[in-house]
């Protein structure tokens, strides 16, 4: 249970290293500074995106998990722990290499079609309904980068029993979102959005780095913990 929650916190810290979601809530946030928006309005806007995030991580983590449940019946195969490892250090790799674009700023490496309907949507955005759905999509927008360590935390709450899997499920939501609501904290609290952005560009190699390394280091570990360990033990049992 120990091994299974900390590799479940671990995919959730990579999972919060990611940024699409953070900078749909500045843009969403800038737009609405700039039409003058109240600032209780301002902070429903943010709640109900983070709210909206929060709330497609739980869905999206919990269908990947009941997936595995139909899917294994005893045990899971050592292939699907390989073939998450290799996911992961794939991904890790691409993350090194490509995340952010070669351009000022903190564009990312996701569909264009995607970045410009999520841009088009947060000057559109003025009620928290709407807010909360682009929320929901900037998860999907980003599941390209973030499927891989679900998927790992899907499989270890899969070892889990019901009442330990939603403590996981809680544990895995809160972490992922911690950038985020860090950065919904300091728009509440009166910081200024060019200070943030500022922040983040200066950061965002580091930030680049280490979601690489920490998928790496998870796809290592999972493949000698997960692949070669249970394959050495069958060949002993043999």
């Amino acid at each position: 249970m120990i091994n299974s929650f900390a590799i479940i916190a671990f995919a959730a810290l990579i999972h919060a290293s990611f940024q699409l979601s953070v900078s749909v809530l500045t843009l969403m946030s800038g737009h609405a500074i700039g039409k003058k928006t109240a600032h209780t309005k301002l902070l429903r806007l943010t709640n109900s995106f983070s709210l909206g995030v929060g709330v497609m991580t739980v869905l999206i983590l919990s269908f990947l998990t009941f997936i595995f449940q139909q899917g294994f019946d005893h045990a899971i195969p050592a292939v699907a722990w390989a073939s998450s490892t290799g996911l992961l250090i794939g991904l890790g790799v691409a993350v090194w290499v490509f995340y952010y674009r070669r351009n000022p700023g903190t564009s990312l490496w996701i569909p264009r079609s995607m970045a410009r309907y999520l841009s088009d949507r947060t000057k559109n955005t003025k009620y928290s309904a709407e807010a909360f759905g682009l929320g929901l999509s900037s998860v999907v927008g980003e599941l390209i980068f973030i499927f891989a360590p679900m998927t790992v935390a899907a499989l270890s709450l899969w070892q889990l029993d019901p009442a330990m899997q939603l403590v996981g499920i809680a544990i895995y939501t809160f972490i992922s979102l911690l950038g985020l609501l860090v950065v919904n904290g300091l728009i509440g609290s009166g910081h200024t959005l060019g200070g943030i952005q500022k922040w983040r560009e200066n950061n965002k190699r580091f930030l680049q780095f280490a979601a690489g390394s920490g998928l790496l280091i998870l796809g290592f570990y999972l493949y000698v913990d997960k692949v070669i360990a249970v394959t050495a033990m069958a060949h002993g049992a043999l």
